[in-house]
């Protein structure tokens, strides 16, 4: 059995700016360092250490693994990167569709389709747990991804993604399994 902790990037420009960011990065702001700075600190208070990581090749999501694992060697990978909004990156969020899930409505607009997105996720995340030895294993994404990974796993859909959210997963070589869903206090963030 395998451990899977897969987590969202801290907060961005983009994030603060409510702009649609899927293929398109932002850099973190530093409510967005702080953010993974607590993600880290909940790690470590739980003694979890990881055996491999891994981040999408986003800026946005490297930045923040290099906060949360400092000094950990890690792999960037193409596969984890966040939904092809097409047209609609760096619009405003006001543009995205009432109905979760998007489905194919992006596709229609240069984007992908939901279902590209789900096996794309499930493959990467399932061929990358099958061929590391480590038990432990970290990966950062984006919130559409973790949502589409989620989905295509069978498992309930958690109701708020937050940045820096964490999903536990237990993975047994032929199953993904939520077991827990993290979502930070950043009650404190907003008072500085």
């Amino acid at each position: 059995m395998k451990t899977l902790y897969l987590m969202r990037h801290g907060e961005t420009r983009f994030n603060q700016l409510h702009k649609i960011q899927g293929a398109c990065d932002s850099p973190l702001t530093e409510k967005g360092r702080r953010q993974a700075q607590i993600a880290r600190t909940y790690f470590v208070s739980q003694q979890i250490q990881f055996g491999a990581a891994y981040s999408s090749t986003q800026e946005r999501a490297s930045d923040t693994l290099e906060i949360v694992a400092p000094n950990r060697a890690y792999t960037r990978l193409k596969s984890l990167k966040e939904w092809d909004f097409g047209r609609f990156e760096a619009e405003s969020e006001d543009l995205n569709p009432k109905a979760v899930p998007y489905g194919d409505f992006f596709a229609a607009f240069g984007g992908e389709r939901q279902a590209q997105v789900e096996a794309r996720m499930l493959s990467a995340l399932t061929e990358t747990l099958k061929q590391t030895d480590a038990t432990t294993v970290l990966a950062v994404s984006h919130g559409g991804a973790l949502a589409c990974f989620t989905r295509a796993t069978g498992n309930q859909m958690p109701t708020n993604l937050k940045n820096c959210c964490i999903l536990k997963f237990s993975f047994d070589e032929t199953q993904f399994v939520l077991e827990d869903v993290i979502n930070h206090d950043f009650s404190m963030l907003e008072k500085e």
